[in-house]
């Protein structure tokens, strides 16, 4: 496995990092047991990952409480994050609850800190309001150990141009964001990426492998509704296999495979998140992320072909 630093907090993180949400919730939402989805983490350990993230809403800190038993504390990253409750179109979350589910998050996870704590699917409206009402118990909670980083997190199906994030970039209390991207919606590159960089915010990135760049078919559906949207020119892609050219003459086992590499050495990126319940699928992962990065001529015909894409997630 390959390290590097997240942003300015000094951490060293495996460049993969195990992501305990999205679709498999590390296999619980295909009907596995938490023993089940705790050897899973295992797994990404004995494979040399050592950054984990997690939230209270997946259902998954016990798995990765069990998972990580008996492993030095010291040795690991672990991520987890804050649902935050809405009531009538405004965020109602309190300091109260903030407290509350830290302390419930920390037991879950059989641990005495998290290494960073997040506020999970900010929402720009709401951005003002988490800053006066959550982010100083954010800070005094660093204070007393429980925490030792402040991060956030978008909510990219909703805000899939990080209207969110282009506002927390300007403040400097956040030491850790996590990023929607992929070959497709590109967009962070230039409204997010160049402010982290420039402030040495460490970012997790989601989203760079979804339902739509699992495959081919999935991912001409995705085409198809895209050039409906006038958000790229359907003529310039093949209509059998788009995107082909990536696995021509072996230069990617798989869309997935050059999915994963394309958001691995984008600028900016420090670790990017894979989701599975699958031991195989998590080791495919790790291949795939740890080879090297896509031609330059690949690189800039993606960033042509989807240069006018802002609207698309892959969910």
């Amino acid at each position: 496995m390959e390290f590097t630093t997240l942003g300015k907090t000094g951490l060293r993180v495996s460049v993969m990092g195990l992501g305990c949400g999205g679709h498999s919730r590390l296999g619980l939402s295909q009907g596995k047991t938490e023993d089940e989805a705790a050897g899973v983490v295992r797994a990404a350990l004995d494979l040399g990952l050592n950054y984990i993230d997690t939230a209270e809403v997946y259902g998954t800190e016990g798995a990765v409480g069990k998972g990580i038993a008996g492993v030095k504390r010291e040795d690991l990253v672990i991520s987890t994050k804050k649902g935050l409750k809405r009531e009538n179109g405004r965020l109602s979350t309190t300091s109260t609850d903030l407290l509350e589910g830290l302390e419930a998050s920390l037991k879950r996870l059989n641990t005495d800190y998290i290494d960073v704590y997040n506020l999970h699917g900010l929402h720009h409206q709401d951005y003002d309001y988490a800053v006066t009402e959550l982010v100083p118990t954010l800070q005094k909670a660093r204070e007393q150990g429980k925490i030792r980083h402040i991060g956030v997190t978008e909510a990219f199906v909703q805000e899939p141009r990080h209207e969110m994030l282009e506002k927390a970039v300007k403040d400097d209390f956040w030491e850790v964001m996590m990023v929607g991207f992929n070959l497709v919606n590109q967009t962070a590159r230039n409204s997010v990426f160049p402010q982290t960089q420039a402030k040495q915010i460490g970012v997790q990135l989601m989203f760079a492998v979804r339902r739509a760049l699992k495959n081919f078919e999935t991912l001409n559906e995705a085409l198809e509704e895209l050039a409906r949207q006038g958000e790229i020119d359907r003529a310039e892609f093949d209509s059998e296999k788009p995107l082909g050219f990536l696995l021509e003459g072996g230069k990617a086992g798989s869309l997935t495979e050059a999915a994963y590499r394309f958001c691995r050495y984008e600028p900016g990126v420090d670790v990017v998140l894979v989701g599975t319940g699958s031991v195989d699928h998590l080791k495919a992962n790790a291949e795939a992320l740890l080879k090297p990065p896509l031609p330059a001529g690949d690189v800039a015909k993606l960033k042509q072909l989807f240069a006018r894409v802002t609207d698309f997630t892959g969910n």
